[in-house]
């Protein structure tokens, strides 16, 4: 790099100017003579070359240990969901408050039902219903029947989670004592119409949606009077207490105490009231289930326990699956239930408990278009209640059936079948065969052997037409005949037909041909069924 002289000898000056300028406010003011001028000169460099030298190899090994201590991290992570494919939802079919059905048969049928429900998912449910059906078969005097039904119930469902349902209601259901020899009697209908009149009024508590520890719980009383012709009454009253603890929401635990308290006044009061305490497990696993509970039942201080055990095993994925198991209970024969089953019945009458125990195992499943479930058992029944004729009666009483108390083993075997083969038809066929071996009594009187029925619904024009048919077939029923005989009534061949057309999206018609084969068996001795009949009218839906 060359530096120009003349260059430097400014800068120079310069820098000297300014030092003076600063340490001397004012310069003197000699004059300076120049003699030279200056001339930097640097002397010249040499360069230094150094090559540089690799140092030697190492060829010598080294093992190295290294000493890692282990250590376990914990790490907190939620579990991953899996959760399903959205598929696609059927559409919500039309919601209706209000329903009518208004009909007429032959002979001679008046029918009327209404109802009426509205409901707000999270507040309240309220319905009111009435119905009325009843008939007059001139053929024979005085086979007429007439029932009528009218109810109220509602519930409240309240913020906090628990609800509050009550239900009032009341039934007349008219019959008439027609079973007896025509052409040689005669009745006034007054003396041979009896006539059920029943009150019941109800009231439950429950949680209305799931609590935060997976426990169901309710309490609900019941009250039921009835009232027939003949001055008879008895009066009911059922106390309900339950919860359930539910594990994994899959295996419940279940305590319920119930308290059932009936007063039958005749002409004497009988009183016949029953404690019940039913707790329960069940395990549900992939391919078994288990139940495993009691029901330890007391009357007038003695107690009678029966198992609540069942077991279900898969074989087969949903195809086959093999259950067993062993249950028992107390049945209550009061005037309530025994006239639901047999409203001929003498009015005073010994109502009674009927206790049994159950031995049960079967099979069940489903093969693609077909559920089935078949079950064999054997049934030990004490105070099983049988009806017979009253013969040794007088006056109306000889027309109406007195209740024996026996001692029965009931070998059974009983089948369903649910079908779909098409779309819009459902077939279900039912069967039931019961032996029965008595202790006393030489035949199960008036108890059905062998109880067939087969019902088919078709739906079709985009389901604005139901057709259904129907076929009851029933054994004979064992009664003794004016020879004092052991014998059998007549049995049942029932087949039906009816259709319901929805004609406009509020008002539809129907029809129903029943008991087409017109067969008039007796189900109760001197009491056929009322043959053809035909009822007909019109739906509507607002």
């Amino acid at each position: 790099m060359t530096i120009s002289i003349r260059n430097i000898s400014l800068l120079l000056s310069f820098l000297v100017c300014s030092l003076n300028a600063f340490a001397q406010p004012e310069l003197p003011s000699e004059e300076v003579e120049v003699i030279k001028d200056f001339e930097a000169a640097l002397e010249e460099s040499f360069k230094i070359n150094i090559k540089p030298v690799l140092p030697p190899v190492d060829t010598s090994s080294r093992n190295l240990l290294y000493n890692i201590p282990n250590k376990t991290i914990n790490l907190e992570y939620l579990p991953p969901k899996i959760r399903p494919v959205a598929m696609k939802r059927d559409p919500v079919p039309p919601a209706y408050k209000g329903y009518l059905k208004l009909g007429y048969g032959i002979p001679s049928s008046p029918y009327g039902e209404v109802s009426f429900h509205s409901a707000d998912p999270k507040k309240y449910e309220v319905g009111a219903h009435f119905k009325h059906h009843s008939a007059n078969f001139k053929e024979i005097e005085h086979q007429r029947f007439a029932k009528t039904d009218i109810g109220l119930d509602g519930t409240y469902f309240h913020e906090l989670g628990f609800a509050l349902n009550g239900d009032v209601g009341y039934n007349i259901n008219e019959v008439h004592f027609y079973g007896y020899n025509h052409d040689e009697q005669s009745y006034n209908r007054e003396e041979i119409r009896q006539r059920f009149n029943t009150f019941n009024l109800g009231i439950k508590f429950f949680n209305g949606e799931s609590t935060q520890g997976d426990i169901n719980y309710h309490a609900a009383a019941n009250l039921i009077n009835i009232v027939d012709n003949f001055a008879v009454s008895e009066t009911s009253l059922d106390i309900d207490l339950g919860v359930t603890k539910w594990f994994n929401e899959t295996h419940p635990l279940t305590v319920k105490i119930i308290t059932d308290f009936t007063t039958f006044d005749t002409t004497e009061k009988q009183n016949l009231n029953n404690f019940y305490f039913q707790p329960s497990f069940t395990y549900h696993a992939d391919m078994f289930k288990v139940k495993v509970g009691g029901n330890l039942t007391s009357f007038k201080d003695q107690f009678t326990f029966y198992p609540d055990i069942e077991a279900s095993v898969n074989i087969i994925g949903n195809q086959l699956s093999a259950f067993a198991g062993w249950e028992g209970d107390t049945y209550k024969n009061n005037f309530k239930n025994v006239t639901d089953y047999n409203p001929f019945v003498v009015s005073r009458f010994g109502i009674q408990n009927t206790g049994y125990h159950n031995f049960f195992g079967g099979v069940r499943g489903n093969i693609k278009i077909l559920d089935y479930e078949i079950q064999a058992g054997l049934k030990k029944s004490d105070d099983l209640a049988l009806f017979l004729r009253n013969s040794m009666a007088h006056g109306i009483d000889t027309l109406r059936f007195n209740i024996l108390y026996d001692t029965v083993d009931i070998v059974y075997l009983k089948g369903t079948l649910n079908a779909s083969p098409i779309k819009g038809l459902d077939v279900i066929f039912t069967v039931g065969q019961n032996v029965y071996t008595l202790m006393n009594e030489s035949k199960a009187w008036g108890l059905p052997a062998l109880e067939v029925n087969l019902a088919a619904v078709l739906k079709t024009m985009e389901d604005k037409l139901r057709i259904k048919g129907e076929l009851f077939i029933e054994n004979g029923i064992p009664y003794i005949n004016s020879n004092g005989e052991a014998d059998n009534l007549n049995g049942l061949f029932d087949l039906s037909f009816g259709a319901h057309y929805q004609a406009t999206k509020n008002f539809g018609i129907f029809f129903d041909l029943n008991n087409i084969a017109n067969n008039k068996r007796q189900r109760w001795e001197e009491y056929p069924t009322y043959g053809i009949n035909i009822l007909g009218g019109i739906t509507a839906r607002f």
